[in-house]
């Protein structure tokens, strides 16, 4: 099972995508699902809230073959779009699905993968079916820049209206509203329509193969386990998990006997400081959601890294505090209950 595609062709199915992979919590949604049908070399990936498919038409040679279809995970991507940038654009790849490998074959040197074919893809052709076969006749169907779409990344959610062919999209937002002009000049629709029917009857034989049920309750669209870190870079998930960690501590110190003090203390401070870190973050958001975003990444970072020891010191060291007393009166008091307990 193999297709051959240049290594300009791979690299812009690559990079369309690249930007929608799934975390690694989710495993199965952590990397570019390369899909190959009887016309068409397929790029497709997701992170649950978004969803991105680029196709590649194969030449006649390759449209013989069965289809089939392998992940490349996440940690490999690098790797395998440097790989690319050392050759010309026209140079060939030949890209061959083994059982537990994908092997790209190139003009000078080739590259193999370990892939898991156990993980379950979600119907990314009958999700995005369903979708395009709910679009009602008339809907209206203007272009726009990619590129301008990308300004109104305002840190923040953003609700959308559509006005009509020839007039502008509309985003909203708290306390923002903005526009965005559509294109005019022909030739830039899809596949030079300038209708959805259009549009829609050029994926007819890529949607006709997804199943006309499926939709976002895929399992692998859920949630993923996050026990090798189990902070997130969401604002809101952070948000979610501070409050649900504050409620959580607070049943736990309900149900706890007075004959145990350091479990109940332990369920009290851990209560408190949620609460307080929500409330930290939740003024900070209010008044500047860009930093508040980017507190929430950075403090991500640190967590993943480990040092929260080190951080902490230095970061109390820096504030002008005195970290190393608190370690020494920390010792004495341990001490101090160490000989009481004797």
């Amino acid at each position: 099972m193999s297709v051959t595609i240049n290594a300009h062709q791979l690299q812009l199915l690559l990079d369309k995508t690249a930007n929608h992979m799934g975390s690694e919590y989710n495993e199965a949604l952590h990397g570019i699902r390369l899909d190959v049908d009887a016309k068409y070399l397929y790029a497709v990936a997701s992170d649950r809230y978004t969803i991105a498919v680029a196709r590649y038409q194969l030449s006649h040679d390759d449209e013989q073959q069965e289809p089939w279809a392998r992940t490349i995970p996440g940690e490999h991507f690098r790797s395998i779009r440097e790989w690319i940038d050392t050759m010309k654009g026209a140079g060939l790849i030949t890209i061959s699905a083994a059982k537990d490998r994908l092997v790209f074959e190139g003009p000078q040197s080739d590259l193999s993968i370990t892939v898991n074919t156990d993980l379950e893809f979600p119907d990314w052709r009958g999700v995005l079916r369903k979708q395009v076969e709910a679009a009602t006749d008339g809907t209206a169907f203007p272009a726009f820049d990619s590129g301008f779409l990308a300004r109104f990344n305002t840190g923040t959610f953003l609700h959308a209206r559509l006005t009509g062919n020839d007039r502008p999209l509309l985003v909203f937002a708290d306390d923002f509203l903005g526009a965005q002009m559509p294109m005019r000049h022909a030739g830039i629709y899809p596949c030079k329509e300038a209708s959805f029917d259009g549009a829609h009857r050029s994926w007819l034989w890529t949607l006709a193969a997804g199943s006309k049920d499926a939709d976002l309750s895929d399992p692998a669209f859920a949630d993923g386990d996050r026990s090798r870190y189990e902070v997130t870079i969401d604002i809101r998930e952070t948000g979610e998990s501070l409050l649900d960690t504050a409620l959580r501590s607070v049943w736990e110190m309900s149900g706890k006997s007075k004959d145990k003090p350091d479990e109940f203390l332990a369920h009290c401070l851990a209560a408190t400081h949620a609460w307080m870190a929500y409330r930290y973050l939740d003024a900070l958001y209010n008044a500047d959601p860009r930093a508040a975003q980017a507190v929430v990444a950075e403090t991500a970072g640190d967590l993943e890294d480990g040092e929260i020891g080190e951080f902490a010191w230095e970061a109390a060291e820096k504030a002008g505090f005195a970290p190393q007393k608190w370690h020494d009166d920390y010792e004495a008091r341990k001490a101090e209950r160490a000989a009481d307990a004797a």
